[in-house]
């Protein structure tokens, strides 16, 4: 039965694919046959949290019987035109689960297909005994399902990975686990659908629920998310310590207290500013947004250079933690755990026992006089209110909704190869952020979904076209439960009255500047597909984003476990210590007290280094 199912869905997910993609027919890349989209969407689906995994299923076998009441026959048996006609209107239908459905395997198709082309790097190689738990020294046995150190640190994210290395540095007996696989930067190219596949958490496919859906990415692996973002870095505005200060009573919380650890961090990261050109879709906003009189930067970026004789163009590589400080922890005799999942937190006598499962070995107990949760603003809460904490645990997770528009230019703006756009717009910060986003034919693709004729231009005239952001800090606010069954925490997030005007005014901003920059053509992610072709046109665009409006998204959550002196709304104290938990902390982005308005590394690890330090008693 079970076989005939997955047969039955195969056929229906084929059947969509070859649907869509004619569409578009024209591009070679969309030619048939479509046998690896289907299979990666497949895969994508089987990887989905079980929240929605299982609808979906439903969901499909439901479309396909729809044939049956119109047409007589199921969607794989109809002509190609009442496959169209029956997609087309589910499209188009008021009810948002079957737009939602036709938007997921659409923007799936396009992905895959227009990443046939995307090649990625050599894979890298990762020296597997390097990351080996059991150490005889320590009288532990390669099968053994009992381990014990002076640390755990879940997690291995900026937060983790800078707590754990500094911590075993120290001399501290510390294990670092992480649910994912340890890869390095270089095992796929950056920011590829391979990259979903291999290191996205559910392969990319989370979303935040409410009238207006959020989608939003986290890393799942050595590194997290660390290793999927663009390496772009901010210290945190003086303003927004100043009202976390006043608002949570966040203890040494002045820039001048925090400066030495930014320092130290970026001399880590090799924080950069860009060497050599930068990319022409960027610079053109930079260039408009100046001419308009809006206060615009270059935001440097974690990558470090290599010596470069005169007139050569500069060569480096970007950043993470699995080139940082994984590789020191590793060195101070840190012991390293990916594969591992901790479900359970609990008090064992005076130290704290962890009950963890590893992909390979199995279940496994782990006994720590101290525990650091660094899995980020949902995982990190759901770990502490599944193990029974409950204090202003998971209660005002904070995010920055995005919008994106597609423009074309007359002239080539894009480049081969991911291309990190390194210009944001700063003017209407913190209550908004403009910038260019990254441009490879597959998110042109992913932009220009609402506009199909837009998008059957991309193969040929993909030079031409770039993606550009607006986002928000925003006033919603959002939470983390548990569900009974189901592995993935249930993200629900709701979007002020407020909220929905700033980001269309953030989006009516951007086009004012991508049209100073000299853009021909604007296709805005907004339902509906209106194209904007001269700067007059900007007035069409809504006062308020439409509430059931598609295309919202973010790579910035934090905020779920805020830290302060004021115990009735912190989970934790100003050093990250859980209020009322002896020797558990939180060392992540959801210890941050609201939305910082930047791209929140750099505040994430100064805090990380900050903690770890008073830990250490050393400030």
């Amino acid at each position: 039965m079970q076989d005939h199912a997955h047969s039955q869905l195969h056929e229906i997910v084929s059947a969509l694919v070859r649907s869509l993609a004619s569409d578009r027919l024209g591009d070679p890349r969309l030619a048939p046959p479509y046998e690896d989209v289907t299979q990666f969407i497949l895969r994508e689906s089987a990887r989905m949290s079980g929240l929605f995994g299982c609808p979906l299923a439903a969901l499909t076998h439901g479309f396909n019987c729809v044939g049956v009441l119109r047409q007589g026959r199921r969607f794989q048996h109809q002509a190609d035109a009442s496959q169209r006609k029956q997609i087309e209107a589910w499209r188009n239908s008021a009810l948002s689960f079957r737009r939602d459905f036709i938007r997921f395997y659409e923007s799936l198709a396009m992905l895959a297909l227009y990443s046939r082309e995307q090649r990625g790097q050599d894979a890298e190689k990762v020296d597997a005994a390097s990351c080996r738990v059991p150490k005889e020294e320590r009288g532990e046995d390669a099968a053994s399902a009992f381990l014990r150190c002076e640390v755990a640190v879940i997690g291995s994210g900026p937060g983790g990975s800078i707590t754990a290395c500094l911590l075993a540095e120290a001399g501290r007996d510390v294990i670092m686990l992480e649910e994912g696989p340890f890869l390095p930067l270089g095992s796929c190219a950056l920011f590829s659908k391979e990259e979903m596949e291999q290191k996205y958490r559910n392969g990319g496919l989370t979303v935040a629920l409410g009238r207006t859906k959020v989608a939003y990415a986290e890393g799942r692996c050595v590194g997290g998310g660390s290793e999927i973002n663009s390496g772009l870095y901010h210290r945190t505005p003086p303003d927004i310590l100043g009202e976390w200060r006043r608002e949570f009573d966040v203890e040494a919380l002045n820039e001048a207290d925090l400066r030495p650890h930014f320092e130290a961090c970026e001399h880590d990261v090799s924080v950069s500013p860009l060497r050599g050109p930068a990319l022409v879709a960027s610079l053109k906003l930079h260039d408009a947004a100046t001419g308009l009189g809006w206060k615009s930067l270059e935001v440097p970026r974690c990558f470090s250079y290599a010596p470069t004789p005169p007139g050569e163009t500069p060569r480096g590589a970007r950043q993470s933690m699995t080139r940082t400080y994984v590789p020191r922890f590793l060195s101070a005799g840190g012991r390293l755990l990916p594969g591992t999942r901790v479900g359970l937190l609990a008090r064992d006598g005076a130290r704290w026992r962890l009950d963890a499962r590893h992909e390979t070995r199995g279940e496994l107990r782990i006994s720590a006089d101290a525990v650091f949760v660094c899995g980020g603003a949902v995982q990190t809460p759901a770990l502490l209110r599944r193990s029974g904490f409950r204090g202003n645990i998971g209660n005002s997770l904070r995010l920055h909704p995005t919008v994106k528009l597609v423009a074309r230019f007359p002239e080539p703006v894009n480049a081969a190869g991911p291309g990190v756009p390194v210009h944001q717009v700063k003017e209407f910060a913190p209550r908004l952020s403009l910038g260019c986003s990254i441009s490879t034919p597959p998110q042109l693709a992913l932009g220009l979904l609402d506009h199909p004729e837009a998008a059957r231009r991309v193969s040929s005239e993909w030079r031409h076209f770039a993606v550009y952001y607006a986002a928000i800090a925003g006033d919603g606010s959002g939470t983390v439960r548990n569900l009974p069954g189901i592995r993935d925490p249930l993200i629900r997030y709701r979007l002020t009255d407020s909220d929905h005007r700033d980001l269309a005014d953030g989006l009516a901003k951007l086009a004012e500047a991508v049209f100073a920059a000299g853009a021909s053509e604007i296709y805005p992610g907004l339902p509906g597909g209106m194209a904007l072709r001269h700067p007059g046109e900007v007035r069409k665009l809504p006062g308020a984003f439409p509430r059931n409006g598609a295309g919202l998204m973010t790579l910035h959550l934090f905020a779920s476990c805020p830290m302060g002196e004021r115990a009735a709304r912190c989970a934790a104290d100003s050093f990250g210590r859980v209020h009322g938990a002896p020797n558990l902390h939180i060392a992540d982005a959801s210890l941050l007290c609201g939305a910082p308005g930047v791209n929140p590394q750099g505040t994430i690890m100064a805090l990380a280094r900050r903690n770890a330090l008073r830990y250490l008693g050393r400030t």
